[in-house]
C-alpha cells in the first residue's frame, strides 16, 4: 500500500498503516483528540483523518466521538493481533532489523508469536538454510514462500484472535521432544527487574517457557513502552535472558540490565 495521494508535508510521507499507528499513539498519550488536532499533527485533510478514525473504530482500537476520538482499551487488557499490529510499528521494524544481525546462515531458531517477531520473519529471506520453529500462523504462512527457510509449525490449542497455538496436553512435548535450537526470539508484553518477562495469558506463558527450555540463547524483542511494567504471568526470569533488543533504552535501564549480564542491543 503506497503513501496516500493528495496530502502534503509530513503526512504524505507516511503509509496509511504508519499514520494510523501514530494516530493511535497520539490518542493513547492524551486519551482523546479532535479531528482538527489530528489534521494539524499529521498535515492531512479532515476527510483523511475521519477515514482513519472509522477504520480504527471498525477494528475496535478506539471509540469515535463527536468531533474526534478516544481510547477504548482498558488498562492491562491484552490487545489482539490486529490491534497490536498497528502499535509502535516503526519501533518494531527497527527492532526486527537489529535482531536480524544476530541470525546466521544455518541457524535453528524459534520465532515466538507476535507482531515484532512477524516483522523479523519478513527479513529472513536475507539468510540461507534456516530452520524456524514457530507457533504463529501468520509467520508460518509467510515463511512458506521462503525457499531458504524450513518451517516446523507447532500444533496445539488455537488461541482465537491471536493467530497462534498454545500448549495443549502432550502435543507440544511430543512435537518438540529432543530438539535443540540455537536462538529463541521471544515477544514480551512487559519487562521489569522485579518480575522479569511477563504476559497476560497462562497458556501463552507455558508455551513460551517450553520454547526457552529448548534454546541455547534467549533474545527478547521488546519495544521501550514495555519496560518497567508487569503482566499477569511470568514466562522468563532475567537470568534466563541473554539479550534484549529494543529501539530505545534509558541509561539507567541499560545499566541495570547489563549488570545482570544481559546484553542490550539498541536498534539504530
Amino acid at each position: 500500500m503506497g503513501a496516500e495521494e493528495g496530502s502534503a508535508g509530513e503526512g504524505a510521507a507516511l503509509f496509511v498503516e504508519e499514520r494510523q499507528a501514530k494516530i493511535l499513539e497520539h490518542i493513547a498519550e492524551r486519551r482523546k483528540a479532535t479531528v482538527g488536532e489530528l489534521c494539524r499533527a499529521f498535515r492531512v485533510s479532515s476527510a483523511t483523518i475521519r477515514n482513519d478514525l472509522r477504520d480504527l473504530e471498525r477494528r475496535k482500537l478506539l471509540l469515535r466521538t463527536h468531533g474526534g476520538a478516544m481510547m477504548r482499551s482498558k488498562t492491562g487488557q491484552e490487545l489482539d493481533s490486529s490491534q497490536k499490529q498497528v502499535q509502535n510499528l516503526e519501533a518494531k521494524r527497527r527492532i526486527a532489523a537489529a535482531a536480524l544481525t544476530m541470525i546466521e546462515d544455518g541457524d535453528r531458531i524459534v520465532l515466538d508469536t507476535g507482531t515484532t517477531t512477524l516483522e523479523l520473519a519478513r527479513l529472513l529471506d536475507r539468510r540461507r538454510d534456516l530452520t524456524v520453529v514457530t507457533n504463529d500462523l501468520a509467520i508460518a504462512t509467510l515463511l512458506e514462500d521462503f525457499d531458504s527457510v524450513n518451517v516446523l509449525f507447532i500444533g496445539g490449542l488455537l488461541r482465537k484472535r491471536f493467530h497462534c497455538t498454545v500448549s495443549y496436553g502432550n502435543t507440544w512435548r511430543e512435537t518438540l521432544s529432543g530438539l535443540t535450537l540455537d536462538k529463541a526470539f521471544m515477544g514480551v508484553n512487559s519487562l521489569s527487574l522485579e518480575k522479569g518477562a511477563t504476559t497476560p495469558d497462562i497458556g501463552t506463558a507455558e508455551t513460551k517457557k517450553r520454547m526457552i527450555e529448548l534454546s541455547v540463547k534467549v533474545i527478547l524483542l521488546c519495544d521501550s513502552s514495555k519496560f518497567g511494567r508487569s503482566s499477569f504471568v511470568r514466562f522468563a526470569t532475567l537470568d534466563q535472558v541473554d539479550t534484549v533488543v529494543t529501539e530505545r533504552a534509558g541509561e539507567e535501564e541499560r545499566r541495570q540490565l547489563e549488570e545482570l549480564g544481559i546484553e542490550v542491543l539498541v536498534a539504530e
